[in-house]
C-alpha cells in the first residue's frame, strides 16, 4: 500500500507557512529586488510555499533564484571556487572536488525512505516513520544554512515536453551540486510552470553539507519523503547523496511508474545508446547495470550516445516501447576509462574541449588528473582523496592508499561526447529494440544470451547478481542486485515484479516493435573457465560485439541456438563481427569457454533466487513457473551431456 501527500509535509510542518501571503512575505525579507523579481515569476502557490518554508527551515544568509543564464552559471562556478567546494586546475574548465574522506560512496546506512503506517517499503531498503523522520530533520535541518547562500533551481528530468519527464526543484547550499546540477539536468526556470500543468507534478530537493566536517558525518542523513515527493539531504558532500535530481528523484519516479501508471511507464537504471550497423540502420538499445559494472562503457560502444545512467520508458500510441534519458550529462566512474577501451570520453577528458567537474582523482604537481587503470604512466606523487599522496602510501592499517578513489568520478555535459545524438532532446524519445541486463558475474553466465519471451527477459532482469563496488560505503562482496534498480525500489519488489511483467507484456506493444531482452555479462574470468587467472576472459572492447549480435537478432538478420535459459550465439557470427567490428581474431577455443553452460553454476544461482524471492510478499507466481521450468530443463541437459556444456551438444 501506498499513499500520496499522506500525513505531514514535513518542510512545510517545520517552516510553518501555508499561504501564498506568508510566503511572499518571507521572499520579500530575505532575497535582494533581482531575486525578488525572479520569484516572483513563478506564480504557483506549492511551489512557492514549498521553497519559503524551506527558507525558513534552513535561515540561509541570502537566497540565489538561478534562472539559468550564463551570468548565473558563472555565479555558481565562481561562489564554488570561492568556497573551496572546487579547485581550478590548469586546463580550461576542469575543477577538482574532494568528497569527504569516509564518504566516497552512497551512505546507504544512514539513507532512509520516510514511511507511514501500512506502507509497504523494499525490504532492501531502510526506512524511519514519519514522525521519527520529523523530529531528526528538525532538529539538524533547522538553521543548517546560517552564513550560506541558499541556490534554488527549476529543473527538468527529461527533454521539456516529455510525457514521462518529471519537473525537479534542486535546493541547496552547496555551489557544487548546483554547478554539478547545471551540468546533467536541464535548466527549465521559464518553462517549469508550464510543465508542471501539463504533468501534474514535481519533486523537490533539500540539501546542506552543513559545516563539511568529517565528524558531522555520523549525523549525515538522505531522506526520501514518497507521500510528498521531497528529499533532504544534510551533512554530506558525494554527488550520489546530494545532487537529489540524481538518484533521489529516480526513486520517486519509480514510485510514479509504479502506483499512478503501472503497465505503461517504467523508470529505469540504464543507460540509451544507438547502434549503427553496416545496413546503415541505428538499432536503440536500453540496459541495466548496478553502478559501478560498465554502464558508461556500454553506452559508449553505441555510434549514437543518448545516456549512460538511466532512463524512462512508455508506451507509445503505435505499439512501441520509447525512452528517454532524464538527464543531459554524465557523472561517470572514471577507474579503468582508458584511450584504448574509452576513446570517445578520453577525448572530453584529456583535451580542452568542454566542462568538466572532478571527483576523488589524484592530481599531480602540474594539475593533471590522474586515476586507476587510465593507461597512462602514473605519478609518485599528489593531492588526492585522502589529502597527500605518495606511491607506497599506507593507510593506518597498513593497506596500500590507491592513487585514485575507486568511485571517482567526472561530471559532463553529454553534448561535448563526438557521438552526441540530437535525439537526445526529442521529447518522442527514441525507439528501443533492445533492452540489456548485467552485472559483475566472474562464474556463471555467458557473454550474452537473448530471452525467449518477454516474461523471460524479466526474470533475466529480476535474477541479475553482482559483486559489490565502490559506489556504496561499506558494500563487500557478491550480492543479488534485480534489475540492477534495486537501491532505488521505495515500495514492496513484488509491486514492481508485477509493473515489469505488465509493461513488457502489455498487448499494446504490437508484435513487431518487440523488444529483443536479453543478459550481458563481460566479466567472465579465466579462472572460472578452467584457467588459473582472475583476468577477464575477454575485453571491455567485445561489447559492440554482443550489442551487435543483439541488434541483429532484434532485426530478424541472425539466426541462435536455443538453450534452457535462451538463446545464444552461433560461432561463425560472432567470428565475423569480432573481424568486422574490432579487427580481431574470436577462436573457437574462446568461444566454447565463454558459451559452454556450467549448469551446476546456474542451477545454484536459480536457487539462490527462488529462495530469496520466495521470502517476499506478493512476488509473482510467473517468476517461480520460469525459473523452475529453466531449471528442470538444465537438469534434462545435464543428465544428458554432463555438467559442461558446449554450445554444439545443446
Amino acid at each position: 500500500m501506498f499513499e500520496k501527500k499522506k500525513g505531514n509535509d514535513i518542510v512545510c510542518e517545520i517552516g510553518g507557512i501555508t499561504t501564498i501571503d506568508a510566503a511572499m512575505a518571507c521572499f520579500e525579507s530575505r532575497m535582494d529586488s533581482t531575486h525578488l523579481s525572479r520569484i516572483q515569476f513563478i506564480k504557483n502557490p506549492e511551489i512557492l510555499i514549498k521553497i519559503a518554508n524551506a527558507i525558513v527551515m534552513c535561515d540561509p544568509d541570502t537566497v540565489f533564484i538561478n534562472t539559468g543564464t550564463a551570468e548565473d552559471k558563472q555565479f555558481i562556478r565562481d561562489l564554488s571556487l570561492q568556497k573551496c567546494e572546487e579547485m581550478e586546475l590548469p586546463m580550461k574548465n576542469h575543477t577538482i572536488h574532494y568528497d569527504l574522506k569516509d564518504e566516497q560512496g552512497r551512505i546507504i546506512d544512514r539513507t532512509f525512505y520516510i514511511s507511514n503506517d501500512g506502507e509497504d517499503v523494499s525490504t532492501l531498503a531502510n526506512k524511519r516513520m514519519r514522525a521519527e523522520a520529523l523530529e531528526d530533520i528538525r532538529e539538524k535541518m533547522t538553521g543548517i544554512m546560517k552564513g550560506k547562500t541558499m541556490i534554488v533551481g527549476f529543473y527538468m528530468r527529461g527533454p521539456v515536453g516529455a510525457q514521462v519527464s518529471n519537473p525537479a526543484l534542486e535546493i541547496t547550499s552547496s555551489a557544487y551540486v548546483a554547478h554539478s546540477a547545471e551540468l546533467l539536468y536541464r535548466n527549465a526556470y521559464h518553462a517549469f510552470e508550464d510543465q508542471i500543468e501539463c504533468l501534474g507534478h514535481f519533486f523537490t530537493n533539500v540539501h546542506s553539507e552543513g559545516l563539511n566536517r568529517p565528524e558531522d558525518l555520523p549525523n549525515a542523513r538522505v531522506y526520501m519523503d514518497r507521500s510528498y515527493q521531497t528529499t533532504y539531504s544534510f551533512n554530506c558532500t558525494y554527488a550520489g547523496n546530494t545532487l537529489l535530481l540524481k538518484k533521489g528523484n529516480h526513486r520517486f519516479a519509480v514510485d510514479k511508474a509504479i502506483y499512478d501508471n503501472r503497465g505503461n511507464e517504467l523508470s529505469e537504471h540504464m543507460f540509451i545508446t544507438g547502434l549503427k550497423d553496416d545496413d546503415d540502420r541505428v538499432t536503440w538499445f536500453a540496459g541495466a547495470a548496478p553502478s559501478g559494472c560498465g554502464k558508461t562503457t556500454t553506452a559508449m560502444v553505441g555510434t549514437d550516445f543518448i545516456g549512460d545512467d538511466l532512463a524512462q520508458m512508455w508506451i507509445d500510441d503505435n505499439g512501441s516501447v520509447r525512452a528517454i534519458n532524464p538527464e543531459s550529462g554524465i557523472f561517470g566512474i572514471v577507474q579503468d576509462v582508458n584511450s584504448e577501451g574509452d576513446p570517445l570520453l578520453m577525448d572530453c577528458l584529456r583535451k580542452e574541449k568542454t566542462e568538466v567537474i572532478w571527483s576523488n582523482v589524484l592530481v599531480d604537481d602540474e594539475g593533471k588528473p590522474h586515476w586507476i587503470g587510465n593507461g597512462e604512466p602514473a605519478p609518485t606523487k599528489g593531492k588526492n582523496f585522502q589529502g597527500y599522496w605518495e606511491a607506497d602510501l599506507k593507510d593506518d592499517n597498513g593497506k596500500p592508499v590507491p592513487m585514485s578513489h575507486p568511485n571517482a568520478r567526472c561530471t559532463l555535459s553529454s553534448v561535448a561526447l563526438a557521438t552526441y545524438s540530437q535525439e537526445s532532446e526529442s521529447p518522442n524519445g527514441v525507439g528501443l529494440k533492445v533492452i540489456t541486463y548485467s552485472g559483475r558475474d566472474s562464474d556463471t553466465m555467458p557473454p550474452v544470451w537473448q530471452a525467449k519471451s518477454s516474461d523471460e527477459g524479466v526474470a533475466i532482469g529480476a535474477c541479475i547478481v553482482s559483486a559489490a563496488t565502490a559506489t556504496e560505503v561499506g558494500a563487500t562482496g557478491v550480492k543479488r542486485a534485480p534489475w540492477a534498480n534495486a537501491p532505488f525500489i521505495p515500495g514492496a519488489l513484488g509491486d514492481y515484479m508485477d509493473a515489469q511483467f505488465k509493461f513488457f507484456g502489455s498487448p499494446k506493444i504490437k508484435p513487431e516493435n518487440q523488444p529483443v531482452m536479453a543478459g550481458l555479462n563481460y566479466f567472465l574470468t579465466h579462472e572460472a573457465r578452467g584457467g588459473d587467472s582472475k583476468k577477464l576472459l575477454g575485453e571491455k572492447k567485445d561489447v559492440r560485439v554482443w550489442l551487435t549480435w543483439l541488434g541483429r537478432r532484434a532485426n530478424n538478420r541472425v539466426e541462435a541456438i536455443q538453450t534452457p535459459i535462451g538463446f545464444i550465439p552461433k560461432y561463425e557470427d560472432l567470428k565475423e563481427l569480432f573481424a568486422l567490428l574490432i579487427q580481431k581474431e574470436y577462436p573457437k577455443e574462446l568461444y566454447d569457454k565463454q558459451f559452454s553452460l556450467y549448469i551446476d553454476n546456474i542451477i545454484s544461482r536459480i536457487d539462490l533466487q527462488i529462495e530469496a524471492y520466495g521470502k517476499e510478499k506478493n512476488i509473482p507466481a510467473r517468476l517461480f513457473d520460469i525459473l523452475k521450468e529453466q531449471k528442470q530443463a538444465l537438469l534434462t541437459l545435464k543428465d544428458q551431456q554432463g555438467a559442461v556444456v558446449l554450445p554444439e551438444n545443446v
